[in-house]
């Protein structure tokens, strides 16, 4: 933006009051498109503190102090589910995540502008600040990224202020289901990665894997706060029965072994132990076939690198290098590189390369793909 054009945009505003919240709400929801952004504490929670709200319009900038006393954002629910505002968010995960718990849904439409820079070749996981100052040449102040926002009173500091929308929308799917910001308790166990195929520990590990992730949302606490990823690992692979035995699991102490907590844990792993062998967990499919080539997976890294050079998208937008490792084993039919936009920019040429069908080679300073006779 230019300087003259920064200079006339008004001062945020700090709203407090609910009154004053829902005359601002009604004004944007008049607008095209809102952007927002929050800032949030969960160091010490489960669930993340909502503290600050930052909206703004074509035309005003208003920062809502979210702990304000008795401040009902009643309002802003109400312009976040208007689907005839665009709502413009940077790297929104976080952002969404507070909304659909506070109101139950996602904003609807929505935009993420780091996904859309990472589409448009600006880099992988592109900031906010970098983004803007590739665009404007402009600069933006990070100096409270580190801030206390549930301190109060907010500081005046803190107060101040291609054709490729289709692959866009593919990234905003996952962004915009709800389901996205409720994980199952009952499948936190695979995020563990547990490296055995004893499905009687792995039932166990099931168990006190969703009692670790209630427990810690009925104590709005982080689950690794109520006991630790090597802990649940530990305990499952003893399974044991009594407080005593339970007490000997590191990072497990003799008061949480025979309290309430403790019991609890009990007899969540009592309920796995007693499970029919046909009800216990098969281990996560991790295509463990034979390893594929470490010259081949490197080949299709060059690949992807030359790719996304060429279309201008962030290389881990389109593929990780998980990805890359199961498609040097497999053609596996899920990978996602072997659908839509992906496939069109990668998948299709990945494919040929491992079948023979094309080559790369060095053209000048760049990698360029030979067809191989047939």
């Amino acid at each position: 933006m230019p300087r003259s054009a920064r200079a006339e945009f008004p001062s945020p505003v700090l709203v407090t009051e609910t009154a004053e919240l829902e005359a601002l709400c009604a004004r944007l929801r008049t607008q095209r498109f809102v952007t927002v952004d929050t800032e949030f504490m969960r160091e010490r929670t489960y669930w993340p503190e909502l503290c600050v709200v930052q909206l703004a319009g074509e035309t005003e900038v208003a920062v809502v102090d979210a702990l304000a006393p008795d401040l009902d954002l009643s309002a802003l629910g109400v312009l976040l589910a208007d689907t005839a505002v665009q709502k413009v968010f940077h790297a929104a995960r976080q952002d969404i995540e507070i909304f659909v718990l506070r109101f139950g849904d996602v904003p609807r439409p929505l935009f993420d502008t780091q996904v859309a820079a990472m589409v448009a070749g600006f880099g992988d996981q592109v900031g906010y600040d970098s983004l803007v100052s590739a665009l404007t040449g402009g600069h933006i102040d990070k100096a409270h990224r580190f801030s206390d926002w549930a301190a109060r009173p907010l500081s005046p500091a803190q107060i101040e202020k291609e054709e490729r929308l289709d692959w866009v929308a593919e990234e905003m799917a996952l962004l915009t289901n709800p389901a996205t910001y409720h994980p199952d308790p009952e499948l936190m166990w695979e995020r563990l990665r547990p490296r055995t195929s004893n499905r009687r520990m792995l039932g166990v590990l099931r168990a006190i894997a969703a009692w670790r992730e209630r427990e810690a949302q009925r104590a709005n606490i982080p689950r690794s706060r109520m006991l630790k990823d090597e802990t649940l690992l530990e305990i499952a692979a003893t399974a044991p029965e009594t407080p005593e035995q339970l007490a000997r699991a590191r990072g497990v102490t003799r008061g949480f072994a025979e309290g309430r907590i403790g019991t609890s844990l009990l007899a969540a792993i009592a309920e796995a132990r007693a499970l029919p062998d046909d009800a216990l967990p098969i281990a996560p499919t991790t295509r463990d076939g034979p390893r594929p080539s470490p010259a081949l997976v490197s080949l299709l890294k060059v690949l992807l690198a030359a790719k996304c050079e060429q279309h201008h998208v962030a290389p881990k937008l389109v593929a990780s290098s998980e990805d890359i490792d199961h498609l040097a084993a497999e053609d596996a039919s899920d990978l996602p590189i072997l659908h839509g936009w992906r496939h069109e920019v990668f998948g299709a040429d990945a494919q040929a390369l491992k079948q023979g069908r094309i080559a790369l080679g060095v053209e000048g300073k760049r990698i360029r793909l030979i067809e191989t006779p047939a």
